[in-house]
């Protein structure tokens, strides 16, 4: 494990192997306190011929315990070295070189990096890091031979066709002397690596603050120069295609990124604020291997009467939950599963975050007059057998995909509501008749995401019968039971957080003939819900429970998400 190594030691180490005099280290010393104040003891050496730059690099490697490596016969991958910007590379005197067989990246620093400073490279690059030393030549020599892989920045042009066309891509010179540039790349690059669905860039009266949301939660990345903040709002609405002049209003757009290889979309969103303007990107990333229903956590109940539903020839299929509870992966996975082949499948989404084979996906253009309602009058006149509306916003779309749903189509759609049984009310008080709604929908899913619980750090303690009682946990005959939380200070797997992935909990109300008419009744959600429990339904809190017992999250967590 390496260490930070104190100037002191490394210099009396040098004159132990004979690299260095003790009146050379004197000298060195009192040229770095009073002449380059606190300039590194290393490079003083260095710079004043008392040593060579590898011998010092190499008991600077073993005082730290770990390995020193020449990059001028090192293979250095390319791809290992795109994992990071040019200028985190110059930040931290670091720079990734290869992949170990076990999938770990090998950084190769000038120097012993401080803990925090490992904490941020794993979370630049999303992977588990492997520290050996180089020489401050190495790093130079090899940043002008290699580079750093820049981003591609394709922008669309908003409009109904926009996916018919080739959009215009341009690559942002990875030595460019605008720093606003440098900056949006450093944001963009470091939040690809993280694997973060979102990036705040918040601005206060004298600092900027940048958060990534990883994991449904957001952490805080760094804070750029405040100067920096309107030529950063600046670029992010270039690449955008926004009004830059417009900074009264708030303003939507949109974007795509190729980072490596990956084709990543990007929702661009800016607000007045007291100060200037926030901007908040929401990263969509494009993929062959969209989740299946067997693999979003859905227990094997659940999934078998959810599957029931999918093979209805008709029925209105609302899936809720709040914003980022994971409900367009759960309507894609639920496209999947259906026979596109012989059903005709259409979808109409604001936006078409994932295209899917075989299913035509249409992206709504309010500018151009295109919304859900007429996009929705619009397909059905294209012989549809199934539809998938990506959300439900008003009476008028809901009453066309009700209608759709009573003259013979399955249709799927989100809502946002806390729970499965408010997914009736809600409808009924868009304006929908009762006895439609009650006609209509067959089956509700309500959803959360969860975080798991790191296999390779948490820890095991035991709940009493006392302590359960508390957290509406059921022992049912047990006095104890064990169950698993994230161990304080997380580990190396987990970015130090104790959470790694998430996992999805479910509830499903199937509509009865009691249900119906409880809707018809217009019963509040909460008589709807004790209705569907009486008749088996498990609840978000009893499948969240149960994950616990499992042991993939904590009971924390099932509580930060669903109470």
């Amino acid at each position: 494990m390496q260490a930070v190594v104190k100037p002191e030691i490394l210099g009396q180490s040098l004159v132990r192997e004979g690299r260095l005099s003790e009146k050379e280290l004197q000298i060195a010393l009192q040229h770095r306190d009073l002449q380059i104040g606190q300039a590194d003891l290393a490079q003083v050496l260095v710079q004043l011929g008392f040593c060579q730059e590898e011998d010092v690099s190499r008991v600077l490697a073993k005082l730290a315990g770990i390995a020193f490596v020449s990059l001028e016969s090192y293979p250095v991958d390319p791809n290992a070295i795109a994992t990071i910007s040019p200028e985190a590379a110059r930040r931290y005197r670091a720079l990734p070189i290869s992949f170990t067989s076990s999938g770990a990246l090998v950084v190769a620093a000038v120097k012993p990096l401080a803990r925090p400073e490992l904490e941020d490279l794993r979370l630049l690059t999303g992977c588990q890091l492997q520290i050996v030393l180089i020489t401050n030549s190495d790093f130079e020599a090899t940043m002008r031979n290699f580079g750093l892989a820049g981003v591609k920045l394709t922008i669309k042009e908003e409009g109904v066709n926009q996916y018919e066309s080739e959009p215009t891509v341009y690559l942002l010179p990875e030595d460019s002397e605008e720093p606003a540039v440098q900056l949006a790349n450093t944001i963009l690059l470091q939040a690809v690596n993280a694997k973060a669905s979102d990036i705040h860039i918040e601005v206060f009266e004298q600092r900027i603050r940048v958060r990534f949301r990883i994991d449904g939660v957001l952490h805080d990345v760094f804070n750029p120069p405040w100067y920096l903040h309107r030529a950063l709002v600046a670029r992010f609405k270039i690449m955008a295609n926004l009004n830059i002049a417009e900074r009264r209003l708030p303003q939507d757009g949109r974007m795509s990124i190729q980072v490596r290889g990956k084709t990543i979309d990007v929702r661009v969103a800016t607000m007045p604020v007291g100060v200037g303007e926030r901007v908040t990107l929401r990263l969509l990333e494009r993929t062959e291997n969209l989740l299946k229903l067997e693999q979003l956590g859905v227990t094997a109940t659940i999934l078998a009467q959810y599957r029931k539903l999918l093979s209805l020839p008709y029925g209105f299929i609302p899936v809720t939950g709040p914003t980022g509870s994971g409900k367009s992966t759960t309507l894609y996975a639920s496209l999947m599963a259906l026979d596109s082949v012989r059903k005709n499948i259409i979808t109409i989404e604001d936006p078409v975050e994932y295209r899917l084979e075989g299913i035509n996906q249409i992206q709504i253009n309010t500018k151009a007059g295109l919304t859900f309602a007429s996009g929705l009058r619009a397909i059905l006149r294209n012989d549809p057998d199934i539809l998938m509306v990506g959300e439900i916003r008003d009476r008028e779309t809901a009453a066309i995909a009700i209608e759709a749903a009573l003259t013979g189509h399955l249709v799927f759609t989100t809502l946002h509501t806390n729970d499965a049984a408010s997914a009736i009310s809600r409808l009924t008080e868009m304006g929908v008749e009762p006895y439609l709604v009650a006609s209509s929908v067959v089956g509700i899913l309500a959803q959360r995401l969860a975080r798991l619980l790191c296999s390779y750090c948490k820890e095991e303690y035991t709940l009493t019968r006392q302590e359960a009682e508390s957290t509406m946990m059921r022992l049912g005959n047990e006095e104890k039971l064990t169950l698993f939380r994230p161990r304080s200070g997380g580990c190396l797997h987990c970015n130090y957080t104790g959470y790694a992935g998430r996992i999805g909990i479910f509830e499903l109300l199937l509509v009865s003939e009691k249900i119906q008419k409880l809707a018809v009744a217009r019963a509040p959600s909460g008589e709807i819900k004790r209705q569907a429990v009486a008749e088996g339904m498990v609840t978000l809190l009893e499948d969240g429970l149960s994950k616990v017992k499992q042991g993939l999250t904590s009971l924390e967590e099932v509580m930060r998400v669903v109470v």
